[in-house]
């Protein structure tokens, strides 16, 4: 586990007070049960059967939990299920085809409705088509589209036949795409001609076609029309999407069954390293826990509206956007647009006319509503609010009071939830219709997720002290490996223990949560109060949350420094209230001169091999970097100078006098 300053996470802790949900919304909420912490603990692994049996199996499971080749786990092995089928054709058979799947509201104000009707149809003849290119069980199917129906259409259609999906993020370069590409051994890739950002339509297709120029193997390609006649289309051999659709109308594809620990998805999110890591996530554990969290966490039920703001390319949109919802039978909103385009009230327009009932978004975006004031979301009627989420990043009291106040209008309970990639669903927050919530801090674990808070030794650090976040059970969910990669999975992931003390976080009044093991290593810093309520400080590794996307920084400062003049670079996240967020401290190869012509070079760079939402707000050019005397950035020291905090301890670094030039830097740039 890589661990960071003492001083660094003590500086970053809060002091929240209890705020009890509104009663009449325990009154109407999905689980009531205060004792469901304990069940869940006293029933432990078997407590997990109750997420299972929100699905219909195929084959009942075996066992529930299977620990013999830790911490390579398995969950409920034996049992056969297909995630398609459960997130569309139940809900077809059990009487509600003609209730909205998805609500889609475009970037130019466009909208359309798929009922479960009209998403069984097209799912199942884009699997017709899929499996007529020659897509068979186990072949990866690379999706590379912005957020349009046709991406949940086409995750749902690979699932039907029993084929992983990796979505690709559409705001990566052509570059990351050829490398995940090469990386799964994809043969198959679903792409879109383009999309719109602030009403201006953007090529998509030639970042795919730049990315297959790259790869080694024969891919083929199906594209997504989007954009009609805005853009010119090539023929070079792509397959139109629509086109197959009709040339498949009508057909049906049996769902294949899967076995629970057979893969679902692919998905890569960047490492410490650098290189692009590729998460595996199974069937039937993901998909019993992400159904579970939507119903007991975000509350949802089939009647309900639904909006997660995130995009379907990472795992928020995968597990909370398109199964979880779906599983469910609720109709979930997606959104094209940005949110402050065409003004900056669009989002609670939208909220309005869809009398969304949950909406759940991220800290970056609060922010930025924040920042914009209070009159946007005052101009709609947001009573059809019935809870509000956070995710992706820790949330500061303030901007959580204001989202509650302002968004919620008092009323809605805010469920502040932690969780990662790798975990795969919810890990920590409150349930909304039992627990307190604290501003600030995102709950207990959840029942079923045993969390500790350790100091560098791997022993609990007391209540309130910070320390690192680590998980010392399995859980459904969860990552089973890194893709052609066991090793690094374990490496990076993992550490033996002989004996893992009770949990305060867990509320465990046991005297050992467990007899050793395993004990999942985060990477997040944390501390727990004596109430078990964890509130997370952020991230220890050099992984940084960009709107809500992990990056590795390494990945970032690569792409700095291949810019010809720059000799090094270090990037912290700043206070993204505009833009990315993220700084880029620059010093320049001797004889050149910071200046515009190499700042506007370092961000197109950027945008052209890793995306244009990485690009760096701000380009700081400095003559050094701050370094400790073993010659290591002070990346704490950089993001307090981003950020306008207090510096902390400076006694470690080999030349302080570059302190005071950063901050003139940042406050002249």
């Amino acid at each position: 586990m890589r661990m960071t300053d003492r001083s660094d996470l003590e500086a970053r802790l809060d002091g929240p007070d209890r705020i009890a949900p509104p009663e009449a919304f325990v009154d109407g909420a999905a689980v009531t049960d205060s004792g469901i912490h304990e069940e869940f603990r006293e029933r432990w692994p078997e407590c997990w059967e109750r997420a299972a049996d929100m699905l219909d199996w195929e084959r009942e499971w075996d066992e529930v939990l299977v620990e013999e080749n830790a911490p390579f786990y398995e969950w409920f092995v034996g049992g056969e299920l297909n995630a398609s089928y459960n997130c569309v054709d139940r809900h077809v058979e059990n009487g509600r085809k003609n209730q909205a799947a998805i609500k889609w509201e475009g970037k130019l104000e466009e909208t359309r409705t798929y009922t479960y009707q009209d998403l069984y149809r097209e799912v199942n003849e884009f699997a017709a088509a899929l499996r007529d290119l020659g897509v068979e069980e186990d072949d990866v199917v690379t999706l590379y589209m912005p957020v349009v129906p046709e991406l949940p259409v086409a995750m749902l259609a690979c699932a039907r036949i029993g084929a992983p999906h990796s979505v690709v993020f559409a705001g990566l370069s052509g570059k990351a795409l050829g490398t995940r590409i090469e990386r799964s051994g994809s043969e198959y890739l679903v792409t879109c001609d383009g999309y719109y950002r602030r009403g201006n339509a953007f090529n998509l297709k030639s970042k795919a076609d730049d990315a297959l120029l790259k790869v080694d193997h024969d891919v083929t390609s199906v594209v997504v029309d989007r954009l009609g006649d805005t853009l010119p289309h090539v023929d070079d051999g792509s397959l139109d999407y629509h086109e197959l659709l009709r040339e498949h109308s009508g057909a049906e594809v049996e769902p294949v069954p899967r076995d629970a620990e057979d893969l679902l998805f692919l998905m890569y999110t960047s490492g410490t390293t650098g290189e692009p890591k590729g998460v595996e996530h199974a069937t039937g554990g993901y998909l019993s826990q992400v159904a579970w969290t939507s119903r007991a966490v975000l509350d949802l039920r089939p009647e309900d509206t639904y909006w997660c703001s995130a995009d379907i390319g990472w795992i928020t949109g995968h597990s909370y956007i398109v199964y979880g919802p779906l599983a469910l039978g609720t109709t979930t909103m997606l959104y094209e647009g940005s949110p402050d385009y065409p003004d900056r009230d669009r989002i609670w327009e939208i909220v309005e006319r869809n009398a969304v009932d949950v909406f759940y978004t991220a800290p970056t975006a609060i922010r930025a509503f924040m920042k914009w004031g209070k009159e946007y979301p005052e101009r709609h009627d947001l009573s059809s609010l019935r809870l509000l989420g956070t995710v992706g990043e820790p949330i500061n009291p303030r901007a959580w009071e204001w989202y509650r106040e302002h968004v919620g209008g008092g009323e809605c309970p805010i469920v502040d939830t932690w969780w990662q990639t790798e975990t795969g669903a919810m890990m920590i927050a409150t349930l909304p219709g039992v627990d307190d919530m604290k501003p600030g801090s995102a709950g207990p674990a959840l029942p079923g997720i045993d969390a500790q808070v350790v100091d560098a030794a791997g022993e609990p650090v007391p209540d309130g002290a910070a320390g690192y976040l680590t998980i010392t059970r399995p859980w459904p969910a969860m990552v089973r490996t890194l893709h052609d990669d066991d090793e690094r999975y374990v490496d990076e992931y993992w550490t033996e223990t002989d004996d893992v003390p009770a949990s305060r976080a867990s509320g465990d009044s046991s005297e050992r949560s467990s007899d050793g093991g395993w004990r999942y290593d985060a990477g997040d810093g944390a501390r727990v109060d004596e109430d078990g309520y964890v509130t997370v400080l952020g991230r220890l590794d050099d992984v940084l949350s960009v709107e809500g996307h992990r990056l590795g920084s390494m990945e970032l400062e690569s792409s700095i420094v291949e810019v010809e003049g720059v000799a090094e670079a270090a990037v912290v996240v700043g206070t993204a209230d505009d833009g990315s967020g993220v700084f880029a401290y620059v010093s320049t190869e001797s004889g050149r001169t910071g200046d515009d012509d190499l700042r506007r070079r370092i961000v197109e760079n950027v945008e052209r091999t890793i995306g244009e939402f990485a690009a760096p707000s701000r380009v700081v050019f400095t003559t050094e970097l701050p370094k400790t005397r073993s010659g290591k950035i002070m990346r704490r020291l950089l993001q307090s100078v981003a950020r306008g905090e207090p510096l902390g301890d400076t006694s470690a670094l080999r030349n302080p006098e570059i302190v005071g030039e950063l901050k003139s830097a940042v406050r002249d740039e």
